[in-house]
């Protein structure tokens, strides 16, 4: 994986004449960019049944019946799924993987991107593949697949029981566990959902469903004792291994940590929990009352609440600040630690704070176009497409790549360009 100091950081433009791409070929989906901003690619159909990909103008030498999910590894390798002659692979830089299956989905990479997974199905039977790898156990049913942040483990949610479709007391006693590199898990449940990885790679936990009307959390095929009415997906404490899970008692949402409530306040909904990089902080989003909508820090409640909806929030990496991407009265907006940017939008994409924390840089939509905004100034210029900013590590720069009047830019800007 190239580090971000190794790209070109140079400030000044560089373009391609990507539109030029759409009379060389019948159709030209949707592209993609690299993690540098070097390269746009995208499939591109030569005649009826023939696919292929364009980088950067020039065309792989493969063809393919199909090909979808077009994306780039953080490494930098380009990765679509390809069909030839009824069966699917992955392609990397256009090179197939030597096997091939009945279908695949859902791309997977490992932080450094030297991992590929991909969800398989093969003989009516269900696994993933890493590297080209199948596991070599495979199930009757698959669903959130799902990978550590290393590449070196997979898990899914898997069928590991028969039962007929009117069954009913075989699917009451439990039919699906967790699958981990496909091993299952010795306790099997009604269902389960979200399996997510501990930063280590070394355990699993995920939402669970015991009977008709009870739920709970499992780790690493450990169930908690304590049963709830409702839950949702558990997070890692990166410094204890613990879980925290949002789960519904007496009506309310309340955050528990390994099955002890953590907060004294209970909500109207409370999800999306998580934890500074710093591990000393804990914040969620969450409803203090019905259709009111705000992010919670260690139980304490922004200020505002916004009446829409709060669909995502980061923290800064020095655990200072939070921005928190919402909706509220049919616009699109932002708020960074409860106060919110007085711009509204047709569309916000996701925020970027500086290394440093000071600055934050996104994407957004206006009824003119795509354009960028840092800290709640707006670019003048609007595009017909663009992709989310990236800061210099240094903070001083930011990376933008957008399409104007048919070219693909990539032009580097002091940040100073944004000030008001």
């Amino acid at each position: 994986m190239t580090h971000i100091d190794a790209w070109d950081w140079n400030i000044g433009k560089k373009t391609l004449p990507f539109e030029r791409w759409k009379t060389d070929y019948v159709w030209v989906e949707e592209p993609v960019i690299s993690p540098d901003g070097e390269q746009v690619a995208a499939i591109v159909n030569l005649e009826p049944g023939v696919f292929s990909v364009c980088v950067n103008g020039m065309q792989w030498e493969q063809t393919f019946d199909k090909a979808w999910q077009l994306r780039y590894a953080p490494d930098g390798r380009l990765t679509t799924l390809v069909s030839d002659l009824g069966t699917w692979t992955v392609a990397v830089d256009g090179e197939p993987w030597p096997d091939a299956y009945d279908y695949i989905w859902d791309t997977r990479f490992s932080t450094d991107g030297r991992h590929v997974a991909v969800a398989v199905q093969q003989g009516m039977q269900y696994g993933i593949a890493s590297n080209g790898v199948l596991w070599e156990t495979t199930f009757a049913s698959m669903t959130d697949p799902t990978m550590s942040l290393d590449g070196h483990q997979t898990a899914a949610v898997v069928q590991v029981n028969d039962y007929g479709m009117a069954d009913i007391e075989k699917f009451q006693a439990g039919a699906f566990s967790i699958a981990v590199n496909g091993k299952p898990w010795e306790t099997v449940f009604v269902n389960l959902w979200g399996p997510v990885f501990s930063p280590d790679g070394r355990k699993v936990a995920a939402q669970v469903r015991l009977n008709r009307h009870e739920y709970s959390i499992a780790v690493s095929d450990r169930v908690w004792e304590k049963a709830y009415s409702s839950v949702w997906e558990p997070a890692f404490d990166q410094q204890n291994d613990s879980v925290v899970a949002p789960v519904r008692i007496n009506g309310k949402w309340v955050l528990v940590q390994d099955e002890t409530p953590i907060w004294d306040q209970a909500f109207v909904q409370a999800w999306h929990q998580n934890f500074s990089p710093d591990g000393k902080k804990l914040a969620a989003i969450v409803s203090p009352q019905y259709g009111r909508w705000t992010v919670a820090v260690d139980g304490t409640l922004w200020p505002t609440t916004f009446g829409g909806m709060i669909v995502e929030w980061l923290f800064s990496a020095d655990s200072r600040k939070i921005a928190a991407v919402l909706k509220d009265e049919e616009r699109w907006g932002l708020a960074v630690d409860g106060v919110a940017w007085g711009k509204t939008f047709d569309r916000v994409f996701s925020p970027v704070f500086s290394p440093s924390g000071d600055d934050l840089a996104l994407r957004v939509k206006t009824q003119e176009g795509y354009a960028f905004a840092v800290n709640g100034s707006i670019c003048s210029s609007a595009y017909q497409q663009a992709w989310d900013p990236i800061f210099s590590t240094d903070g001083t720069k930011l990376l933008l790549c957008y399409v104007d009047n048919g070219l693909y830019c990539r032009e580097v800007v002091p940040v100073s360009d944004f000030e008001n």
